[in-house]
């Protein structure tokens, strides 16, 4: 049985985010799936990282630093229960789906308030375990959002400006650092602005995907190998040498002044 923990972000439960919230659950368990929803606003969870995550003294109470007394209060079991409670939930999951609304070109406070105190040093990375060689290597996961803009407004000509650009500090500065195989993004342009067939054709797409996602394959990303400490973690002569004839960089990222790879952060294999 594959686990599938599902981050929900949304005000209301008769959004369109909990529609498709509501598609996915019931797809995937129909595939056998065992299906975990953590709902942040129902159950109120805190956003801001405090001193309140940190259970019995901290080791440097005349200057409180979040990352270095969460990682180790995780080593010694000291963060609070709200926290503890989400890292199991990610422990067991097999896939993590984000659902929620494209907010400032990001997700929501409550959400990155999430991915701040939940995916903590030493659950999530470690400076020695992150990208492709990260703690989470064996877990899938993908972003599933609305946008109030349409897709034309969205593109390298757009005027919001490339999607791809847009995703690439989510999916790859905090999916993929943490280890993730990254799946295309699920997006749902502009559910506010079109007709309600057009979003019930939305969801019904999303069933449809939904039906084959466990065997979809990941976005592509630069491999850690690909990078050498010795110089800061710069691209290896070698690589940079061998893109000296390709028209695209890496990808979104990694462009090395060349043309940004088209559909890099939203589909699969380029």
């Amino acid at each position: 049985m594959v686990n599938v923990l599902i981050i929900f972000a949304h005000q209301s439960p008769t959004s369109f985010n909990a529609a498709a919230l509501d598609a996915a659950v019931t797809t995937l368990q129909g595939q056998n799936c065992s299906v975990v929803v953590s709902d942040l606003y129902a159950m109120k969870f805190k956003a801001p990282t405090t001193i309140e995550d940190i259970n019995g003294p901290l080791n440097n109470p005349s200057t409180f630093q979040y990352a270095k007394e969460s990682l180790l209060a995780w080593q010694e079991g000291r963060l609070s229960t709200d926290i503890t409670e989400e890292q199991q939930k990610v422990k067991e999951a097999d896939l993590i789906i984000f659902q929620f609304p494209l907010y400032w070109f990001s997700m929501p406070a409550i959400l990155k308030g999430w991915v701040d105190r939940v995916l903590t040093q030493g659950f999530a990375y470690t400076p020695e375990k992150m990208y492709n060689e990260g703690i989470f290597k064996d877990k899938k996961a993908m972003l599933s959002f609305t946008t109030s803009s349409y897709e034309s407004m969205c593109c390298a000509d757009g005027i919001n400006g490339d999607i791809n650009v847009t995703l690439w500090p989510m999916q790859n500065g905090i999916l993929h650092y943490c280890g993730f195989q990254v799946l295309a993004p699920q997006i749902f342009w502009a559910v506010e602005h079109v007709p309600e067939a057009a979003r019930q054709g939305m969801l019904e797409e999303w069933r449809k995907r939904l039906e084959g996602l466990l065997e979809e394959k990941p976005l592509t990303f630069a491999p850690f190998l690909n990078f050498d400490m010795r110089t800061g973690f710069k691209l290896k002569k070698e690589v940079q040498e061998s893109l000296a004839t390709s028209e695209f960089g890496l990808t979104v990222g990694h462009h090395v002044g060349k043309r940004l790879p088209p559909d890099n952060q939203i589909k699969a294999g380029v």
